[in-house]
């Protein structure tokens, strides 16, 4: 067996850069796609050949990189490393006056959408997997649920900016995919806490656990905006500002996550005040140029790692027959989950949404699925429902990024020629 020599912090690190790097070179070069999407068909390639080798007895680098990936806590790497700069640079560039303007659609897919479609979900796997010799208990499909429900901001955020949908359904989901995660978390950890306790939480508890994470993310991310807010208008010098919000996000994020407030949504509120009131006000024109400039290269590099590590993770997964056909239901259960909350949200608000003619398509198909999944589903504890649920994740996030990714545009430019209803 062949396995990676245990390997420094900075020498894994060293080592998936460059495997992003030589994999963003041969998709510009030679294939073309978008660059998350290039890179990520590129790395399951790679993984599925190494698989393919195994098969034939060449196990020397499946071992490998199977050696080399444990060596990787990846969600560590996503949740306490890139999200708070994923999540920062997303909102950055997010008009908040459009986010009001469609705060309701907003709002409903964010939250009462997430719970809907996660029970959604739940259901009908708890009654489907049984058929497949796969049965679990409803905490089981309710943790599934939970982390497959919210849509990716680095995923939507990443493909839908080059799809060509209309502005106001970019903003719906670009802003439903900021918030919505963060609530699809909380949720994951009350459900992993009931999974690991065998207590059931009170309503109280679930409102005050809710209010203390979620709310006080919020109001942490808007003292901590108004903070660097202050520090970047009292100055002019373009080094120390950019220095200064990349300390906010990094410190922030961790001081967040230490006061157990909900630190995606805390990134999220002070990329939203410095990306506006901050990005209008208290910036020049040389330092927005260059805050603009290095996180949207943040958000270019650390895009491309994430998706890399999401195709490599595919030698982790012991796939069957059918637990192949599990991941096929999952992904049909899953958009059948998202046009029931999209379907009932425009149909039943379609006067105060003021959205396009056949927008619930590309709200449907753009709700991608992404790295936070993944993420989460590593959480859960070691064993055989575990396994489960991490093949059925991997399966609707591989199909979520590369078809719904690449065809998105296509549904989009089906409703381009309708005119946007205005309010």
């Amino acid at each position: 067996m062949v396995t990676a020599t245990s390997l420094t912090v900075l020498e894994v690190g060293a080592v998936f850069l460059s495997i992003t790097a030589l994999l963003s070179y041969v998709n510009h070069r030679f294939i073309g796609l978008p660059t998350t999407i290039g890179v990520m068909v590129i790395s399951i390639i790679l993984s599925m050949v190494a698989i393919f080798l195994g098969f034939l007895g060449f196990d020397q680098l499946i071992d490998y990189e199977i050696s080399l990936l444990n060596q990787l806590d990846f969600t560590e790497v996503l949740l306490d490393g890139m999200l708070s700069m994923l999540l920062f640079a997303g909102a950055l560039h997010v008009n908040i006056s459009d986010l009001k303007r469609y705060r309701l659609p907003i709002g409903i897919l964010a939250c009462v959408g997430t719970v809907v479609s996660a029970v959604l979900i739940a259901t009908a796997l708890y009654f489907i997997l049984p058929l497949l010799g796969f049965g679990l208990p409803y905490i089981w499909c309710l943790l599934f649920g939970a982390l497959i429900s919210p849509t990716d901001p680095i995923a939507v955020m990443g493909i839908l900016s080059s799809a060509g949908a209309p502005k106001s359904i970019e903003t719906v989901i670009a802003g439903e995919s900021l918030f919505n995660d963060g609530l699809g978390v909380v949720i994951f950890v009350l459900l992993l806490g009931i999974l690991s306790s065998g207590d059931i939480p009170t309503a109280n508890y679930v409102a005050h656990t809710l209010a203390v994470e979620a709310g006080g993310g919020i109001v942490f991310g808007l003292v901590l905006g108004a903070i660097l807010y202050y520090m970047i208008k009292s100055i002019n010098s373009y080094q120390e500002e950019v220095l200064l919000t990349l300390a906010g996000v990094i410190g922030g994020y961790a001081l967040a996550s230490h006061w157990h407030l909900s630190g995606p949504l805390a990134m999220v509120m002070m990329g939203l005040m410095l990306g506006n009131q901050g990005r209008e006000w208290a910036m020049s024109d040389e330092t927005r140029n260059y805050i603009d400039l290095f996180w949207e290269l943040i958000d270019e590099i650390l895009n491309a790692i994430l998706f890399v590590l999401i195709g490599l993770e595919v030698v982790m997964i012991a796939y069957s027959g059918s637990l192949f056909v599990a991941g096929g239901l999952a992904i049909i259960i899953a958009l059948l989950a998202r046009f029931i909350v999209v379907g009932m949200t425009t149909k039943t608000f379609s006067k105060q949404l003021k959205l396009p003619d056949g927008a619930w398509k590309v709200l449907t198909w753009g709700g991608l699925r992404g790295g936070i999944s993944v993420a989460l589903v590593l959480q859960l504890p070691s064993g055989y429902e575990r396994d489960i649920l991490l093949a059925l994740t991997y399966a609707v996030v591989v199909f979520s990024i590369l078809v719904q990714g690449l065809s998105i545009g296509k549904v989009a430019r089906t409703i381009q020629p309708t005119k946007e209803k205005t309010l």
